[in-house]
């Protein structure tokens, strides 16, 4: 009997590709068919870019699935899946497309696999609206082994937009056991720097930007670098580390033509200052993760062993990715505000 298709619509809540995305991972998981119709419906330019069709053709070659629609521009696809299976992988977006979003995509497909994988992805590794390498190898990747997840990724050339060249590899093996993510405190300090990435660009602009987060953050000169990276195009990347006992959170900005070095560096000071000042009454630092990462979570704790964290806040981004695993997965979120920029989310299985 042919199992009936979830209907998602790609307007509501946040109406971007988190939807897309979470439901193809979830469809292929589940192996239940999904329709997305409006896809991408509350972006400017809605409907599928090269990225989004990717993520849809590499979700689909690694459970076999056939699909509805999956072309550039599309505003409605579905997708019928079959067997996950696990092996080598080579993707190429064609562009600068985020390399890390289609690793998204299909990272907790393969962990579901019965055999090991191996995965290449070619496009933009540090893009704009887009987790950059660095936020999925330090920030997430070591929350989703404390799950049971087995996965490492390792850059091997830096993207950016427009011109691309960049590459990422992964390695995943069969998730065996899993447990309850626990990260309610990110714990004390344990470390921090401070990382300028300049492609076919002056130094000019990787010291400014340094100069502008070591100042903000009362850092030593010694915990800025400047990294040189090889492309066939311009590209800037200034990213802070914070590192925690429990967690270390990315906090990135990407240099974009016409924006001044310090401009693009306070644009990382703002995003850490909503992060660092979460402390619950007593002045303990009780607020473990920053908004961002809450997003990513959510769907690996649904598929393992459920947990708890601390956030800085709800967004409709996370709100809505919650909408979506409780279409497809039997499981229960719990949201409670322990104060200001304080909420903790629960996921109950």
């Amino acid at each position: 009997m042919k199992m009936r298709e979830i209907i998602i619509d790609g307007s509501e809540g946040e109406g971007g590709g988190q939807v897309l995305r979470t439901s193809l991972s979830l469809s292929a998981i589940t192996g239940k068919p999904v329709r997305i119709e409006n896809v991408r419906g509350r972006r400017k330019k809605p409907g599928l870019f090269r990225q989004h069709l990717m993520a849809c053709k590499a979700a689909a070659e690694i459970c076999d699935a056939t699909m509805e629609g999956a072309n550039l521009g599309s505003s409605e696809i579905a997708f019928y899946p079959r067997k996950i299976k696990g092996g080598e992988y080579d993707f190429a977006i064609g562009s600068a497309g985020a390399t890390n979003l289609v690793a998204q995509t299909i990272l907790p497909i393969l962990a579901h696999a019965e055999t090991a994988s191996n995965v290449k992805i070619s496009g933009g590794t540090h893009n704009q609206w887009a987790p950059t390498f660095d936020f999925l190898d330090q920030a997430f990747l070591p929350q989703f082994r404390k799950m049971g997840g087995r996965a490492s990724a390792e850059l091997e050339a830096y993207g950016f937009y427009p011109a691309g060249g960049g590459a990422i590899r992964m390695a995943v093996k069969p998730t065996e056991e899993t447990q309850a993510l626990s990260l309610e405190d990110r714990g004390e300090r344990t470390g921090e720097k401070v990382v300028a990435i300049l492609a076919n660009l002056s130094d000019g602009i990787a010291n400014r930007e340094l100069t502008t987060l070591i100042k903000a953050f009362n850092l030593k000169l010694e915990q800025g670098e400047i990294i040189h990276a090889e492309g066939p195009g311009p590209g800037n990347a200034v990213t802070l580390f914070l590192e925690h006992e429990n967690v270390t959170e990315v906090f990135i900005g990407l240099g974009e033509h016409g924006v001044r070095a310090e401009a693009v560096a306070k644009k990382v000071v703002q995003q850490a200052q909503k992060y660092l000042p979460a402390k619950d009454g007593s002045g303990q630092i009780s607020t473990a993760v920053g908004e961002h990462l809450a997003d990513q979570l959510l769907l690996p704790m649904a598929l393992f062993g459920g947990g708890a964290f601390t956030t800085t806040d709800i967004s409709q981004h996370t709100r809505t990715n919650i909408d979506i695993i409780k279409r497809f997965l039997d499981v229960e979120f719990k949201m409670t505000q322990l104060g200001r920029k304080c909420w903790k989310i629960e996921v109950v299985k």
